[in-house]
């Protein structure tokens, strides 16, 4: 006689396992093409994982949105990233495995009023699901506590840009600089190309100049602030060198992932990160 638990298992042993997708192949002439989950924030993790197999994308930075419990704030959101089982996220990683998809990097947003114990579970979180690195919007003065969080898990952190030139927030070259200065090489950056451009900086000769210090690029067309359309346009619609960008990675062979960031307003979501990865695939042409 079998107890209801000992039932489940040895029904669950006895079932074939569900084969795994072969691994999807988005590497385009050398240049890893991928997608920020954050441009499927419309749907939940399945259904976005399922659109990252509709759009032929093998390579993943998983929004924290995708992982979290939507419903918590405040105290709550704290509590639960400080008791969440760590099995929550390898069950994750397991997902994007069985769907043939790399997990690459984990955003997760290092911010000043995180506790400690906040920070190191970004780490073991990012170590859970079995990532290269980790990416964060967050504050400049908080580079200082994540260091020696980065240094003991040795897992990178790439701090992300926006365009607006505010105290304590990243936009502008000094601002990456500032985080990195007396910080471990841990310490790097996952460049917004689009906003970068739209802030007045010229993404092209940054990635020259510090290739070796970016994680991940998100990629997205923008105009220059108050000389163009404001706000993410389609690519080809606005002035951002997503396409002499693309040529760099191609022509250099850096190992920087080049992630969609699908944020301007458009149709169908999945249709229209379809249509970023052709142009993205052209501009390598």
């Amino acid at each position: 006689m079998f107890s209801r638990r000992a039932f489940g298992r040895y029904i669950a042993a006895s079932l074939p396992a569900l084969p795994a997708m072969a691994k999807i192949d988005s590497k385009i002439d050398g240049v890893m093409i991928g997608a920020q989950s954050y441009s499927f924030r419309d749907r939940p993790l399945d259904a976005a994982i399922q659109a990252y197999v509709d759009c032929k994308l093998g390579y993943c930075e998983l929004y924290q949105g995708h992982t979290e419990p939507r419903d918590l704030k405040g105290e709550a959101l704290v509590k639960w990233r400080e008791t969440v089982p760590l099995s929550h996220f390898r069950e994750i990683r397991g997902k994007f495995d069985r769907a043939g998809i790399e997990l690459y990097a984990y955003n997760y947003p290092f911010r000043k009023d995180f506790t400690d114990r906040e920070i190191e579970r970004g780490f073991e979180f990012g170590r859970a699901l079995g990532v290269k690195c980790l990416t964060a919007s967050a504050n400049v003065s908080v580079a200082r506590r994540i260091d020696p969080f980065a240094r003991k898990y040795k897992m990178p952190v790439g701090m992300h840009n926006h365009s607006r030139k505010i105290p304590d927030e990243f936009a502008r070259p000094e601002d990456f600089a500032e985080a990195m200065k007396g910080m471990s090489k841990y310490i790097c950056v996952n460049l917004d190309v689009g906003h970068f451009w739209a802030a007045g900086y010229d993404p092209v000769s940054y990635l020259k100049e510090h290739h070796d210090r970016i994680v991940t690029l998100h990629l997205k067309d923008r105009d220059r602030e108050g000389q163009g359309k404001p706000g993410v346009l389609p690519f080809g619609e606005g002035t951002t060198p997503v396409r002499e960008v693309m040529q760099l990675l191609k022509k250099n062979r850096w190992p920087i992932p080049a992630m969609i960031e699908y944020e301007y307003k458009g149709g169908d979501t999945v249709a229209e990160v379809k249509k970023s990865y052709a142009y993205l695939k052209q501009a390598l042409a």
